[in-house]
């Protein structure tokens, strides 16, 4: 066994660098380096209210569908992002004002939840807990 300390970053295959830089910054994430987008290599970047990383790899052949979600074989991988916010309300908001349309929505006696897509149809999930959760 060992001592995993917290999740580091999530990289996301995506086909068109600048778009992609658009939409997640956007959302609140700021560029730490490109490290070599064009060689393969990915772009760093870091949200500015929770820190978590991310980083844009390129580059993905185009696609119309998310292949783990949008088919009815379902297939091995990652198939979301789902980051804990504090009010799904002011989430909804910020999206509707930079013009990011809702994919679904949900709601459990636990959390209420909201899904968007990225330019690459990477789902994207926000979460609210109504009952409090360990962090």
């Amino acid at each position: 066994m060992f001592d995993i300390e917290k999740l580091d970053h999530v990289g996301i295959r995506v086909s068109d660098k600048d778009a992609s830089l658009t939409f997640y910054k956007s959302l609140g994430f700021e560029m730490i380096q490109d490290v070599g987008f064009n060689e393969g290599h990915p772009i760093l970047l870091r949200h500015t209210s929770s820190g978590d990383v991310i980083n844009l790899l390129g580059v993905a052949a185009k696609s119309v569908k998310n292949i783990l979600m949008d088919v009815s074989d379902k297939h091995a991988g990652v198939t979301h992002i789902s980051y804990r916010v504090k009010s799904i309300e002011s989430a909804k908001k910020h999206l509707d004002s930079i013009g990011i349309p809702l994919s679904g929505e949900m709601t459990t006696d636990r959390f209420k939840a909201i899904f968007i897509r990225d330019p690459d149809k990477t789902v994207i999930e926000f979460d609210e807990y109504t009952v409090v959760q360990a962090s």
